[in-house]
């Protein structure tokens, strides 16, 4: 996607050759700056400290640290010792061990000095595969705004409403969530999104909307509790999200938040759609309620980050300090609640039988 009149992805090699680049999301919507990752060490901070997060890219990312951490050391030590540095950083998207498995599998038959030549071709791979795959969600999805506008009669536009960022910026390119409504702005067709803020990070109110501002969506940010009295209005006639983890049962695990805005929907009749690719689902568990959940820093709760009048970047608290607070990342949304999955191998039922039938290679896997 193009910021200004530029390009990016969300992470490359760097110009050296032997680093990475990836835009640093902690700064955004106030600052758009590159941060240069030159050791499985910085790659590992960097998914830590969310200066990249969505699934997909936690993938890519462990994937590139991979090959940075062969470059200093590429023996059965030095592997074992960067796959469990990298699986410790975040323990609900499973993209990341899908992108470490890749990896490792690949790189343990080869001789040590064939790894990192080897490492950076597959984090390539999974980087272009994953852009590849998220523009066909987007073909996919754009069929089901498309039948949407038509079923409107051209009456105003399609309104879709978000959570979290699933956009480009939690992807290599294009988004999941997103690619659909890129695409069908881009085709023409009026749309209007409802932008959820999500608390406690923002980053529909920071991320999201900063994309879409800067593709000329036209859109609206709310308050997370909104969206409910939203699709009571009959404002909202589709909800896409994306996924952190998809069991092989159907399950949906995803930013805080999801399972509200799915019930709300099933209440009002609101088609609720989840995007996401095939390296979200996770084959090896059934239900949702065995997906580990991420519990953040409390801080995230107490405190939010923005910037003030003269465009300084500060921190201000929000509660009183002798308040506790929890701060549990993901929920799941069970998938009775769920309309069909948007896949980059097209739109699917929801449940386990339509899963394993659209992707019967990595079912078997």
């Amino acid at each position: 996607m193009k910021v200004g009149d530029v390009h990016y992805r969300t992470i490359w090699p760097g110009a050296d050759g032997c680093s990475v680049d990836v835009i640093d999301q902690t700064l955004l919507p106030h600052r758009f700056q590159i941060r240069n990752l030159r050791t499985l060490d910085d790659a590992c901070v960097a998914i830590r400290d969310m200066a990249v997060r969505g699934a997909p890219l936690i993938g890519a990312t462990a994937a590139y640290g991979f090959w940075l951490a062969m470059q200093r050391s590429a023996d059965d030590a030095a592997m074992v010792a960067a796959r469990e540095a990298a699986l410790a950083t975040r323990p609900t998207a499973v993209n990341l061990r899908w992108a470490l498995d890749r990896v490792y599998g690949a790189l343990e038959t080869l001789a040590p000095a064939e790894r990192p030549d080897a490492a950076l071709a597959l984090a390539t791979d999974i980087a272009d595969e994953d852009a590849a795959n998220c523009h066909d969600i987007g073909r996919h999805g754009l069929d089901l705004i498309t039948t949407l506008h038509r079923q409107k009669g051209g009456d105003g536009p399609v309104n879709i409403l978000t959570h979290c960022n699933a956009g480009w910026l939690a992807t290599v390119d294009w988004g999941t969530a997103t690619s659909p409504i890129y695409q069908a702005h881009d085709a023409g067709i009026p749309l209007h999104v409802w932008v959820d803020e999500t608390r406690p990070r923002n980053q529909g109110a920071g991320l999201t909307a900063w994309e879409l501002a800067g593709h000329g969506v036209p859109h609206t940010v709310i308050v997370d509790n909104a969206g409910g009295h939203l699709m009571q209005q009959g404002k909202v006639d589709l909800c896409l999200v994306g996924t952190d983890r998809t069991t092989r049962g159907g399950d949906v695990c995803n930013k805080i938040g999801t399972y509200l805005k799915a019930l709300a929907a099933r209440d009002n009749g609101v088609p609720f759609y989840v995007c996401l690719p095939g390296s979200t689902i996770d084959w090896t568990l059934v239900e949702g309620g065995d997906i580990p959940i991420e519990e953040r820093d409390p801080g995230e709760v107490t405190m939010v980050s923005g910037a003030d009048e003269r465009g300084a970047l500060t921190r201000v608290r929000v509660m009183p300090p002798q308040s506790p607070a929890a701060n549990p990342a993901f929920d799941v949304t069970p998938a009775r609640l769920v309309s069909g999955y948007i896949t980059e191998r097209g739109v699917v039922a929801a449940g386990r039988e339509a899963l394993e039938g659209a992707f019967p290679d990595l079912a078997a896997g």
